[in-house]
């Protein structure tokens, strides 16, 4: 038995493509920066206003800062990518009803 339990009882896929399956340095910075990709997409999908440049550039610098608190926590077989794509597609689905929601309260259709 070579695998460890953490191998043994992972859940995320994601986090085991890029750690064991590309490996080493190069395998936690993809993991890193897919993880702050997709922390951006669900900020900006859901809690993003329109901000003045540099208060948008500081909450963009304290999001890569705690993203690397992300990747430590899949690094122990946390399934921290999957959860920010689930979080992604359920906020783009809420965004795209909602845009439709307002657009046929602007254009009601004569029925």
């Amino acid at each position: 038995m070579d695998k460890t339990v953490s191998q043994q009882f992972s859940f995320s896929p994601v986090e085991r493509y890029f750690l064991i399956d590309v490996g080493g340095n190069l395998g936690f910075w993809l993991l890193f920066f897919a993880i702050f990709y997709l922390a951006v997409i669900t900020y900006k999908l859901g809690f993003a206003k329109e901000l003045p440049l540099l208060k948008s550039i500081i909450v963009y610098i304290m999001l890569f800062i705690g993203c690397f608190v992300l990747a430590i926590f899949a690094i122990f077989a946390l399934p921290i990518a999957e959860v920010l794509i689930v979080i992604a597609l359920v906020l783009g689905i809420y965004r795209f009803r909602l845009y439709r929601e307002r657009k046929e309260r602007n254009h009601p259709t004569n029925e």
